[in-house]
């Protein structure tokens, strides 16, 4: 998907001539969203979330959330983690920013490997949660942004 922004376009994606004019210009500008996102590590596991809700219901993705004003990509996954799963998490290392064009959205998602800090882990937003193996990777319904960051988790344990 292609996206164009003009710097005379009006709130209803109207283009404005130099009348101020408005006239249909048959382009979407669409909303951009950055969130950043957990790759928890347990040992040789991954933990994966199910969305409980909204249009996504039932797909798994890597826990995380949006980010605030002022925030560090770090800090936010932090926050992000305690307020989904009351959990204290690790950022220990950057893994990859994803770019993903939903149809009412545009995704930047910065993906961090993390570790756990205690065991307590509670779901506050999520249906349901696995820790998952390399060779369990694909048996769930991942997101499509989340499908992209499986490709560097499988690099990360060394192959496909």
């Amino acid at each position: 998907m292609i996206r164009y922004v003009f710097g005379n376009v009006d709130f209803n994606g109207n283009l404005k001539n130099n009348r101020n004019r408005s006239f249909r210009f048959g382009i979407r500008i669409m909303k951009q969203i950055e969130v950043v996102a957990a790759v928890i590590r347990k040992g040789d596991k991954i933990f994966a979330t199910q969305r409980g809700y909204g249009e996504w219901q039932d797909w798994w993705e890597f826990p995380g959330g949006k980010m605030e004003v002022g925030e560090t990509p770090e800090e936010a996954l932090v926050r992000e983690i305690r307020e989904e799963l009351s959990a204290e998490i690790s950022v220990d290392e950057f893994l990859c920013t994803v770019e993903y064009d939903y149809p009412a959205f545009h995704l930047t998602m910065h993906c961090y490997l993390c570790s756990l800090v205690g065991e307590a882990l509670h779901l506050n937003e999520h249906e349901a949660a696995r820790w998952l193996t390399k060779d369990e990777l694909d048996s769930v319904k991942w997101l499509p942004a989340d499908v992209e960051v499986m490709e560097d988790v499988k690099k990360e344990w060394g192959g496909n």
